[in-house]
């Protein structure tokens, strides 16, 4: 279940030739691969592009149709070998995935299939995820094109861009026998426009004919002698012949004007951000008309000499617009110019800041630095905008109300309580947010289900155990060899708290081999514990998480027991956001057709409230807040529940198993009530109310005595 159904967005797909296409950029990609005659299609989730698996995966009927494989991959190193079927065959394959930390993990792969080449077009498409709004660390796609030689493109960010890149993409792949690869940033992948369509294409040659008529051919497989020879195949006829077609297809592209004296190099992707700087300098309309002549690297890499010189000539400075560090694209710019002794002044780094994401405002103090020393801009051109500087307060990333992993990190804070602190190594995914306020628990990450084996060096008898954190993604991605089976084959003595929360939640919500949902196209309802079992663990235990008593009462176990060897704690709670989109729907549909229904939600008595707020420090959760005492005799505010309330109960179960106050108590909202419950509301009220008079004379009294009246 993905956070987000494409169902009717993916009937654009059958669009035919000159029909008007209007959409996302995502949905684009999609119709381009169709466009292309694609054979295969797999990938492994991840941001900017899992939503470009979400509409693969509600295409795939579609795609049936035109005999096109799909998969979901165990992982970007699944997704990357499915490549292997273009080495020998004319198969067009692609396979998509997340930036660098996909790209890291498919390198083995990766770094074969460009060694021996491609005789089908193959494309990786990145979603670049670059910038503050990142969730990786800062890195570039551009060094693994590099190191591998695998041509990079970076389209300008609009839909017709971006399908001609994925179309050409296959094209330079066949033509210099290459792996190609297209960068995605966020804002192309999410951008909406418009392109003429084509009509979608059957392969010619089908995977069904690559298996009854099996090719082999041992100078494409990366053993002695034939990978010495893959070198010189890279340098003396591939890189050749990826240039020919570069230039005679002019994949790059100059805009702009005939201004004489100085250029913009940009890179395709950046190139609507350039244009709203130049705006904003009044060098430029919003339709990219302006005097300064713009050579736009729709491929980055390799860098076309001829096109660069030639752009250059007659010139006296170019401002490079490369974003990231290293500056890869400056160097090789600079070595260009050197060797052909032109004597244009190179302009990149030095202009513009060489940390962070290139927006609009960064490349705008660029320009203005560089229009100012070449004459472009004058002081009194320089637009007189004052902008207001406001303070934003910070907003660190959460756990989302309800979340089932919450109750995880109160049971470790109470564990760590009772025995005293201890070394948690953390993994990637949702919850990764344990490492913030309030709970300020996790020591080290090393990767998308790497949570075990980040710990695996802690492997002595010591007077504290590790705990190490996995969830299900990770677990099925690589967790269960990397961590799990590393572990039993080291006797480790060590605790896993796996998260069984029955998604890839940190990736929008699609289903894995545990999900406990029935699926018409995959497998599910695989069990984590018996998997882990069937690797060799014997201590293993499954709890569910809101079950916080139980949560505490077994991580202290483990943390403790005598029994020697790897200890498994299966922490089962479905993803609250998940399980709102599928119940919520259902819920107000019975509400709106008269049916009596009753939702639980919990509050807090401000009568009894201490104002000491435990509560809210050991759960955190986002519907717990504070409101002003209603007592004038306290100064201190008390805890309350908003509205956001799910009725998930963890604040309650806090209260009771840290053993705070009796504050918290459940109500049940009655919906579409019954003559019954009304008659039932209306005895209640009364009696309350009666009580309730005797309690505010008694107050009323007190105040008095207090001089407060």
């Amino acid at each position: 279940m993905a956070e987000r159904s494409f169902k009717k967005e993916v009937e654009k797909l059958r669009l035919g030739e000159g029909d008007d296409f209007r959409g996302e950029g995502i949905l684009a990609v999609t119709k381009a691969l169709l466009q292309s005659g694609v054979s295969y299609v797999g990938g492994y989730q991840g941001s900017p592009i899992s939503h470009l698996m979400d509409v693969l995966a509600d295409a795939e009927d579609i795609m049936n149709e035109l005999n096109v494989h799909f998969e979901t991959s165990a992982s970007e190193a699944t997704a990357a070998a499915m490549l292997a079927a273009s080495v020998n065959y004319p198969l067009r394959g692609a396979v998509t995935f997340k930036s660098t930390v996909g790209t890291n993990v498919a390198s083995d792969a990766l770094a074969n299939v460009s060694s021996g080449g491609v005789t089908g077009g193959a494309l990786v498409i990145v979603g670049e995820d670059y910038g503050e709004g990142s969730s990786i660390m800062q890195e570039r796609s551009h060094a693994f094109a590099m190191k591998s030689q695998m041509w990079l493109l970076d389209p300008r960010p609009n839909l017709t861009s971006i399908v001609n890149a994925v179309e050409t993409g296959f094209q330079l792949s066949e033509a210099s026998n290459t792996p190609v690869m297209l960068e995605l940033r966020i804002r192309a992948c999410h951008v909406y426009g418009r392109f003429t369509a084509k009509d979608n294409k059957v392969p010619d040659f089908t995977l069904q004919d690559a298996m009854e008529n099996p090719n082999r051919d041992t100078s494409r497989i990366v053993l002695p002698p034939a990978n010495y020879l893959h070198e010189h195949e890279k340098l003396k006829k591939r890189w050749p012949a990826a240039v020919e077609f570069i230039k005679e297809n002019k994949l790059n592209e100059i805009l702009g004007g005939n201004q004489k004296d100085i250029g913009i190099i940009v890179q395709g992707g950046l190139y609507n951000n350039l244009i709203r700087a130049l705006e904003l300098l009044d060098l430029s309309d919003e339709f990219g008309n302006t005097d300064i002549p713009i050579y736009v690297m729709n491929v980055t890499y390799p860098v076309i000499d001829d096109e660069i010189l030639s752009f250059v000539q007659e010139k006296k400075s170019v401002l490079l617009v490369e974003e990231g560090h290293p500056e890869y694209i400056e160097h090789e710019l600079n070595s260009i110019l050197r060797k052909a002794k032109s004597k244009v002044m190179l302009h990149g780094k030095d202009m513009i800041s060489d940390i962070g994401e290139y927006t609009s405002d960064v490349i705008k103090n660029g320009l203005e630095k560089f229009g100012t020393e070449y004459g472009v801009l004058n002081d009194v051109d320089k637009p007189n905008s004052i902008i207001e500087t406001i303070d934003v307060p910070q907003r660190p990333a959460g756990f989302c109300t309800g979340c089932p992993e919450r109750p995880m990190f109160t049971a470790i804070q109470l564990v760590e309580k009772d025995i005293g602190s201890f070394h948690v190594s953390a993994d990637i995914g949702c919850h990764l947010f344990s490492i913030l306020p309030p709970f300020n628990i996790g020591n080290t990450t090393m990767g998308y289900g790497l949570g075990w084996a980040g710990a695996s060096a802690f492997n002595k008898d010591a007077k504290q155990r590790t705990l190490s954190i996995m969830g299900d993604g990770g677990f099925w991605h690589n967790g269960l060899t990397s961590g799990v089976g590393n572990a039993v084959f080291n006797q480790t003595d060590n605790v896993l708290m796996i998260v069984d929360n029955n998604y890839s939640a940190a990736t929008g919500g699609q289903d894995l081999l545990s999900s406990k949902g029935e699926h018409d196209k995959r497998s599910t309802q695989h069990s984590i514990a018996d998997a882990v079992k069937g690797v060799g663990v014997n201590w293993v235990k499954t709890v569910r998480t809101y079950d916080l008593v139980e949560m505490h009462k077994t991580l202290l176990e483990a943390m403790t027991t005598k029994v020697r060897g790897p200890k498994v704690i299966v922490a089962q709670g479905e993803c609250m956001l998940n399980r709102q989109r599928r119940e919520k729907p259902i819920f107000n549909k019975k509400i709106k057709a008269g049916k009596r229904m009753i939702r639980d939600r919990f509050y807090v008595d401000s009568e009894t409230c201490t104002g000491d707020h435990s509560c809210i420090r050991m759960s955190g959760c986002p519907s717990l807040t504070l409101k002003e005492n209603p007592d004038p005799l306290k100064t201190d505010p008390v805890a309350y529940v908003d509205n956001s309330c799910v009725g998930c109960g963890h604040c309650g179960e806090v209260a009771h198993a840290a053993v705070l106050c009796p504050s918290f108590s459940r109500v049940s909202l009655l919906y579409n009530p019954s003559l019954w419950d009304k008659m039932k509301s209306s005895i209640r009220n009364g009696f309350i109310g009666w009580m309730q008079a005797g309690v505010e004379k008694k107050r009323h009294a007190r105040f008095k005595r207090a001089g407060l009246l």
